[in-house]
């Protein structure tokens, strides 16, 4: 394995990246330092974000700047404030035993005159957003003529960004004897014009396959009605009680609809999105780094530039238009070397975006059951008491208290305070989730049951005090049954959902166990009342039925599903057939470029 000072680093720099504890180069440092020592070729790098790509492109441009030269030396181009910012500080870390050397960056949101100060005072690497670095250009506060190197880093997100007239006005004005460096997660059709356009025989370094995501990232799906992603992402949640996620929307609206779901049932939640001053996006990006937030729900747009090297989880709510964009998504996680999950929530129809995301990143994903309630109160359960049991605790102040408490606990057993404990503890959760219906979502068993065979059966028909408004669909009406029964062998026919309650058919001969089986069944909290409907027409295939006893009909409220510590219902819906786009420079696609778009 090969160490840093095998590439000719000169000392101050070796001296500074010990302190970082840089000991063996990663893949494609190991490739690009010594290309970039030896040869002044241009080179398109493709590998995933948190593969090491800055200290790849910045340590040999560290080593190779005269500091007894007042000019921009090099430029290097990014799509966001905060990977600008990141960049930066990693420079000033590179160099913090290179006497003389100055890096200065330059974004929008935040004052353009001291940044222009500050290139003033002089600045031998330039670090930007496009937009603000074209408005330099354009007032004449920056002369990038002399300049050795170029790095357009992330260049197909600044793409995606609409950056596209922006980077070609700033390359036309670069000189021609320059070297261009250029650093992509995909390679598409842009990226390659832009290379034909600006670079002289590239060469093209990969780490791994090209659009291929990290190779430590498992990528699994849940199929559930659209109507129900929000409930089926709770549990995905609830099951993995340590997570630390990123959860990806496509609109701005719907990213605020979220988050303010998330916390109002109780979780550590914020949003990201485009609508954010920078003040405000500084501060839900500092509580996330910190941990305080378990949650953050963002925008393509707004989460790119984000640095976070242990999220254990992305959760796309929905798919983005773009396939490529997926592969962004997914980077977010697995980084440093550490393990993640990119979690896809979709819906049948949308099974040919996961295969369509397979042949392109060459990855199997793993369709996965939506958890249930006794999958996730077990694994709550066991993660509480592993912390329990591995908890380093002072009990110095608690042990005066030590006598009366094993007084008053004399007489219980140790399985009755353990009982007691999870208890206590867990039974908000617990109650939560009994009668927690199957959100799973599958084609084939709707159909089937849906048009259940007749032949020689004679059905009951049923009704039930719950529908659309509860968020009942067909698959999650079954799974109510089937708890309550706990016998899923009774053949479910035909089923109707309305707005306050539904309709269902059950083989004659499993009435009984059917009325049975429901005279003390609670949904979120509300009784269930299952009776036999009688036909209001004579036409049984006519559908139109009333219930046999219709004096003991309840008032039927939309319920949520819910965290046990929530307090107000939110029936607020969130877009998830819309695209906006969001961002600080700009979020919409100003390069008039057709794209290829998942239908």
């Amino acid at each position: 394995m090969k160490t840093f000072e095998e590439f000719g680093l000169s000392e101050t720099v070796l001296k500074a990246i010990k302190e970082m504890d840089f000991i063996h180069p990663t893949p494609i440092q190991e490739k690009i330092i010594p290309l970039m020592a030896e040869t002044k070729s241009d080179i398109i790098g493709l590998a995933q974000t948190g593969t090491g790509k800055t200290a790849a492109f910045g340590l040999p441009l560290v080593q190779e700047t005269d500091v007894n030269k007042a000019q921009v030396q090099s430029l290097i181009l990014c799509p966001t404030r905060e990977l600008c910012v990141q960049i930066t500080n990693d420079l000033l870390a590179f160099s913090k035993y290179v006497n003389g050397l100055r890096v200065v960056p330059v974004y929008g949101g935040a004052s353009i005159d001291t940044q222009i100060q500050s290139i003033k005072r002089g600045a031998h690497i330039v670090v930007a957003t496009p937009g603000r670095m074209l408005d330099l250009l354009e007032r004449k506060r920056i002369n990038i003529q002399n300049i050795r190197s170029v790095v357009l880093d992330e260049a197909d997100e600044m793409l995606n960004m609409g950056f596209r007239e922006d980077l070609n006005s700033i390359l036309s004005q670069t000189p021609a004897t320059k070297r261009v460096l250029m650093f992509s997660a995909t390679m598409s059709k842009e990226i390659a014009n832009i290379a034909s356009n600006y670079m002289n025989d590239p060469v093209e370094i990969m780490v791994g396959r090209r659009n291929e995501g990290a190779e430590n990232v498992k990528h699994i799906f849940y199929m559930v009605h659209s109507q129900q992603r929000y409930l089926a992402m709770k549990r995905i949640v609830d099951v993995n009680p340590d997570i630390y996620g990123l959860v990806f929307c496509r609109t701005r609206q719907e990213t605020k609809d979220i988050a303010e779901k998330l916390i109002k049932d109780g979780y550590n939640a914020d949003a990201l999105h485009g609508d954010l001053s920078q003040a405000q996006r500084d501060s839900v990006m500092k509580r996330f780094r910190a941990r305080t937030l378990q949650m953050l729900v963002a925008t393509d747009v707004a989460a790119r530039g984000i640095d976070v090297d242990d999220i254990s989880h992305v959760i796309n709510f929905n798919l983005p238009d773009e396939t490529e964009l997926y592969t962004h998504r997914s980077g977010r996680t697995g980084r440093a070397g550490k393990n993640g999950v990119s979690v896809v929530i979709i819906h049948a129809k949308e099974q040919f975006k996961i295969k369509q995301l397979e042949k392109l990143m060459n990855k199997k994903f793993e369709q996965k059951k939506v958890p249930g309630a006794k999958e996730i109160c077990e694994n709550q359960l066991f993660t509480h008491f592993d912390k329990f049991e591995k908890v380093e605790a002072d009990t110095t102040s608690v042990d005066p208290f030590l006598e009366v408490i094993n007084q008053k606990l004399a007489l219980l057993t140790k399985e009755d305070i353990i009982r007691r404990m999870v208890t206590m503890e867990f039974s908000r959760l617990l109650d939560y989730y009994k009668n927690a219906p199957d959100l799973n979502q599958s084609l084939s068993s709707d159909v089937i049951r849906k048009g259940s065979s007749r032949d020689g059966k004679n059905f009951t028909r049923f009704f039930v005090n719950i529908g659309s408004m509860d968020s009942i669909t067909k698959s999650s009406l079954i799974g109510v049954i089937n708890d309550a029964t706990t016998d899923r062998s009774i053949e479910i026919g035909r089923i109707d959902i309305m707005p306050r309650f539904s309709f269902f058919e059950v083989p004659e001969a499993s009435a009984n166990a059917i009325l049975t089986a429901f005279k003390e069944v609670n949904f979120e909290g509300r009784k269930l009342v299952v009776d036999v409907a009688q036909d209001k027409k004579s036409d049984r295939g006519g559908g139109d039925y009333q219930r046999s006893d219709r004096s003991n009909r309840s008032d039927d409220r939309r319920s949520s599903d819910r965290r046990p510590d929530s307090r107000r219902p939110d029936s607020r819906r969130s877009s998830d057939d819309r695209r906006s786009g969001s961002g600080f420079d700009s979020g919409r696609r100003r390069d008039g470029v057709k794209r290829n778009r998942i239908r």
